[in-house]
């Protein structure tokens, strides 16, 4: 079942993505006065679709069809990817028969380079105002939620945090002379911010200030391979958020909106005390301390079955910020910007060898299993997950090579330049090599993906 549903989440994701995309070449063609002739959602062979001539059919199209200015609106048999065929364009049928013709005025060849370059760019920039408004959305209905401490709560033995030098109740001033203002805001610092560079951490110990150095490749070598930094926020209070029915804690009067203060004589100052402290105690007498109103209370406890007590907890303090309209808009395009860096700090990351090629680039099974991770996190998640592949997708077909978007508008912009259409052969050639060598990455990262899941 979780297969099934993350294989719908796949192509509910890449679905909306190429629709955007190809939405965007199509809807620049006809304001440019161009015929789009399919538009596709999938590669392949046609499945069904619906155009003015023969309204909606099964299958392929009859070659005896003559659509003229209409389009052919169809669903392909495979669901990565998808196209807009645009009369006069060499594309990744590899149609080239109009090219013994004389070019007619509403052919892709016939347009001068800026609409050429537009209709080539349209589905790139439709990505970015996807990505724009999705993360823009979020943050006007969601606002932003976060933990307002920067105090230091565990250090997991061992860990990267720990090799650093943090220690508990170290309170975080600074990131590279950036001041910190919570507690997101502090691992933005040393993960996106500064990524993969050197890190001065400076952090107030004991009424001393501190300066910390910390490799910023480790960090995210650390991430990359899916391992904790081995940290979490201190000085919050834990509340209880429900008490579950026939528990322990139901027994010991425990209820909703109590402070834990203490478990077995340790201060309970983190989300992981708790835990911690309970593994491994099955049906064993736990001390507890909470607060309820000013009124300090305590008991003992025995654990259940599986060294639990039956309690939600909560945690805070935490300070939601909520966004005007035009504050939403300003962070959508700041958190696109954002993505579209880190991107490139990826790929330097991966040049220099700081991050691994196998661990960081995925195909779609990869993608399939995050788009079920994201989805089960709640729908907020699952946007954001889709507005950051949008940016992505963005990124990958303004590239200058050959088959990819960017490659298309190198050839625009050279016959802008010489006033001269470069050769039907000569695009074809690169066409072709393009197609044969995207073909053969995505062989790659579908086996990269194959070999991660079965490691």
């Amino acid at each position: 079942m979780e297969l099934i549903n993350s294989a719908i989440y796949f192509i509910i994701v890449i679905g909306i993505l190429v629709a955007i995309h190809e939405f965007g070449h199509f809807i620049a063609a006809r304001l440019t006065g161009m015929r789009a002739e399919i538009f596709s959602i999938g590669m392949g062979k046609r499945l069904f679709g619906w155009n003015k001539v023969n309204g909606f059919t099964f299958g392929n199209l009859s070659d005896d069809i003559e659509l003229g200015p209409n389009t052919d609106y169809r669903l392909a048999i495979f669901p990565i990817g998808g196209y807009v065929k645009i009369s006069g364009m060499i594309d990744e049928s590899f149609d080239t028969d109009f090219s013994s013709k004389q070019p007619l005025d509403y052919e892709f060849r016939s347009k001068n380079a800026v609409q050429k370059i537009f209709v080539l760019a349209a589905g790139v920039i439709m990505n970015i105002i996807l990505a724009v408004t999705v993360f823009a959305g979020i943050a006007y209905f969601e606002g932003k939620s976060d933990i307002a401490s920067t105090t230091i709560g565990k250090i997991s033995e061992g860990s990267i945090a720990q090799e650093i030098g943090l220690k508990e109740n170290d309170q975080i001033i600074s990131v590279n002379g950036l001041q910190t203002a919570s507690w997101s805001d502090f691992l933005d610092k040393i993960t996106l911010k500064d990524f993969g560079n050197k890190l001065d951490i400076k952090v107030l110990r004991s009424d001393n200030q501190i300066v910390l150095t910390a490799d910023g490749a480790k960090i995210i070598k650390q991430i990359a391979e899916k391992k904790p930094i081995g940290l979490s926020p201190g000085g919050l209070k834990i509340y209880i958020d429900d008490v579950a029915e026939n528990s322990p804690a139901k027994s010991a009067g425990l209820l909703p909106g109590d402070t834990l203060l203490m478990l077995n004589d340790i201060s309970i100052s983190g989300m992981g005390t708790m835990q911690d402290n309970l593994k491994g105690k099955v049906h064993e007498k736990v001390f507890l301390q909470w607060k309820r109103g000013n009124e300090i209370l305590s008991d003992s406890i025995v654990t259940n079955d599986k060294g639990m007590i039956g309690i939600k907890m909560g945690y805070g303090p935490i300070v939601i910020t909520k966004y005007s309209l035009v504050e939403s808009i300003a962070i959508g395009f700041e958190e696109s910007y954002n993505s579209f860096l880190l991107l490139i700090k990826s790929l330097k990351q991966i040049f220099v060898g700081n991050l691994s090629f196998k661990e960081t680039v995925g195909g779609p099974i990869m993608i399939m299993d995050m788009a079920g991770q994201q989805a089960d996190r709640g729908l907020t998640s699952f946007l954001n997950f889709l507005a950051l592949l949008s940016i992505s997708l963005a990124f990958m077909n303004i590239l200058p090579f050959p088959a990819l978007d960017g490659g298309h508008i190198v050839f625009a912009l050279i016959e802008g330049i010489t006033k001269k259409e470069v050769p039907v052969k000569v695009k074809l050639a690169f066409q072709q090599g393009g197609v044969i060598l995207l073909l053969i990455f995505m062989a790659f990262v579908l086996f990269n993906d194959v070999t991660r899941i079965l490691k």
